[in-house]
């Protein structure tokens, strides 16, 4: 697998310690040569290790926990939920072993990985006898291994500086991904990996989404953008880059970057097709990566290859697009260019390290063998070979199996334990489905809110007492404003669920004009009203988040029974009633047309307060013109729903 797809057959291989000393044809070496161990191979193909250019290996443990789910639910609704409650220094050990054993199995030698605890999973790999970058995740939000970046930019600091120089480990930093991380941690992470001259390991462009929201919230597609942070200016590996172009590629291209190709992941998370066939025409050195075992659902890099090629042929429409050899370049020399490693692994070649591997070609399935075509071997690895075929692994000048029988991990030991942390995770999201309440809290964000309202709907025939009303000096008016409110509430089975508005609110100035808009989420439970003479005042849970994903995550995710619109303009003030803090809000619900009400309604932690401000209530109403009789405590959605 060097620059020029030198075969040998038969060949041989030089080992001295942890490197190749020489390859060449058999006779040659054993002329060349002696050595205290001779192994026949037994016609099995001799090559270097497969190179998995991005994972998240410690998520085998959440393997199969959320499928047949879009990108953004599946990883803020489900996986980073679990994460919070379950990742640790033992979780990630756990994982990292039980991945090793799955690569060491399908050829693997190498890996790149990006997730939390990083220094554990290094050395859990490295007590394996694998080799791998280790990337330590920085994001803008509170992760499993630190509650602020600063934390998690201090770990990466430390970890490297650790780390540097290790045989088998790369330490490295990760960004996770530009919608996750601010300009700050772009710039801190990039000035980090340069100052330790490590890889810079990062998600760029990997959906249309994606790179939608980054050029409405910086004018520009995401790899010009990630390049204003000087991202570049370090060894950069990008996973997926889906949906780039060709200045783009270009740029990718200038600054040395390394490209992971991820196909199973990116079919089956539907992110699209990555124009790979055009970044090897440009020269880009593009890897294969499986991505995590949780979005794949396994590390296979036969599978991958096999993948990578077929894809490119089906967007393509042209079926000598990316071969066999090819492919298989990038499941290893490419690869480890990608992952700037290209000076010591990825091709058997003399002063490089011993990676490699043994593949049987002649099961029922790779039968039979054809020898009239040089790339006959290439074509029978890449479309009909298994990882099953793997017998023998070495990294390092290092067996790691021999005969399919592995030498440092225990696989039926680490299989119980495996079963042990599902069990719980089951246990933790059984619980958490049957909540509304666990799943708001679960994707952050979530505060609770005043648990006494008092509050008071009139329905209006003429607002014009009511605007003449606050002119009186009995009022003093705080605050006014002018919105536009869309209300979309999601209801439940149970009675206890309440209701979860998603709330999209346009500020409108005095012009008439949209000004700046917010969207709220609102769980709103269920009341319990305790009865005045005017029954204004009710005690209920709210708990308020800021929406920041869209309805259709918010629909996907929370799975209501049900679903209502309401449309309405409000006119809002913020008022002192004999010294009492209230709202006033004159409301024109126009979808449904159920007319203008009058709102008066305040909110309070102390039940003390809360009656107070009932017994006010039905005055400051009369003093708006408005018989306090008439009034209700419903919400708008209570008032649609009991319409016939």
């Amino acid at each position: 697998m060097d620059e020029n797809f030198n075969r040998y057959e038969p060949g041989a291989v030089a080992i001295s310690g942890d490197s190749i000393l020489a390859v060449g044809p058999e006779a040659e070496l054993k002329k060349n040569y002696a050595a205290n161990q001779t192994l026949d191979c037994g016609g099995k193909v001799l090559m270097p290790g497969l190179i998995n250019a991005h994972t998240h290996v410690p998520m085998t443990l959440l393997r199969g926990l959320a499928d047949d789910l879009r990108l953004d639910v599946w990883l803020l609704g489900y996986m980073m939920p679990v994460e919070r409650q379950f990742v640790s220094p033992d979780f990630v050990r756990l994982g990292t072993q039980v991945a090793c054993v799955e690569l060491i199995r399908s050829g693997v030698t190498c890996f790149a990985d990006m997730y939390y605890f990083e220094e554990d999973i290094a050395r859990a790999t490295a007590e394996a006898g694998m080799r791998a970058i280790c990337s330590q995740t920085v994001m803008k939000f509170t992760t499993p291994d630190a509650d602020f970046f600063e934390e998690s930019l201090a770990s990466a600091r430390e970890f490297i500086q650790r780390w540097k120089g290790h045989p088998l480990i790369v330490p490295s930093v990760a960004p996770h991904a530009p919608y996750t991380c601010t300009e700050e941690i772009l710039r801190a992470t990039a000035a980090l990996a340069v100052e330790f001259d490590v890889p810079l390991h990062t998600h760029l462009a990997e959906t249309a989404l994606e790179v939608e929201n980054n050029r409405n919230e910086h004018g520009m597609p995401v790899i010009p953008y990630v390049k204003k942070q000087n991202i570049f200016d370090a060894k950069v590996l990008a996973a997926h880059c889906v949906h780039i172009d060709e200045g783009e590629i270009k740029t990718l291209l200038h600054h040395n970057a390394g490209v992971a190709h991820n196909p199973s992941s990116n079919l089956k998370l539907a992110s699209g097709f990555a124009p790979v066939t055009k970044m090897l025409a440009a020269g880009l050195h593009v890897g294969i990566g499986t991505d995590g075992p949780a979005s794949n659902n396994d590390l296979d890099m036969f599978e991958e290859m096999r993948l990578a090629a077929f894809l490119a042929k089906a967007t393509a429409n042209d079926p000598t697009a990316l071969p066999a050899p090819t492919a298989l370049a990038m499941a290893t020399r490419l690869g480890a260019h990608a992952l700037h490693l290209g000076h010591l692994i990825g091709s058997l070649e003399a002063g490089k390290r011993a990676d490699l591997i043994l593949v049987e070609l002649d099961p029922l399935h790779n039968s039979p063998r054809f020898h009239h075509d040089p790339n006959g071997p290439y074509a029978q690895l890449v479309y009909a070979a298994k990882s099953s075929d793997v017998t023998d692994v070495m990294v390092n000048g290092r067996w790691l199996m021999q005969a399919r029988t592995l030498l440092t991990l225990d696989e039926s030991e680490l299989l119980a334990q495996t079963q042990e942390y599902a069990r719980k995770i089951d246990a933790f999201l059984v619980e958490r489905e049957q909540s509304v309440l666990s799943k708001l809290i679960a994707i952050g964000g979530a505060s609770e809110a005043e648990s006494f309202e008092v509050q008071s709907k009139v329905r209006l025939e003429d607002t014009a007492p009511v605007l003449a009303a606050m002119e009186k000096p009995d009022l003093e008016i705080l605050h006014h404003r002018h919105y536009h409110e869309y209300d979309t509430y999601f209801s439940f089975d149970g009675p206890n669920q309440g209701y979860l508005r998603y709330r999209e609110d346009e500020f409108i100035d005095e012009k008439g004009e949209v000004s700046y808009v917010r969207y709220r989420l609102t769980l709103i439970g269920p009341a319990r009203e305790r009865h005045f003479p005017s029954d204004v005042l009710l005690s209920r849970s709210r708990f308020i988040a800021p929406a920041t994903h869209s309805l259709r995550f918010y629909r996907e995710y929370f799975k209501p029974s049900a679903e209502h619109f309401i449309e309405k303009d409000r006119l809002r003030w913020r008022v002192l009633f004999r010294g009492t803090e209230f709202y006033i809000n004159l409301d024109r619900v126009e979808q449904p047309e159920l007319g203008t009400f009058l709102e008066v309604k305040s909110r309070t932690w102390s039940r003390r307060d809360a009656e107070n401000k009932a017994e006010l209530t039905a005055d400051l109403l009369s003093l708006l013109g408005v018989a306090p009789e008439g009034g209700e405590t419903m919400d708008y959605i209570e008032i649609v729903e009991r319409q016939p």
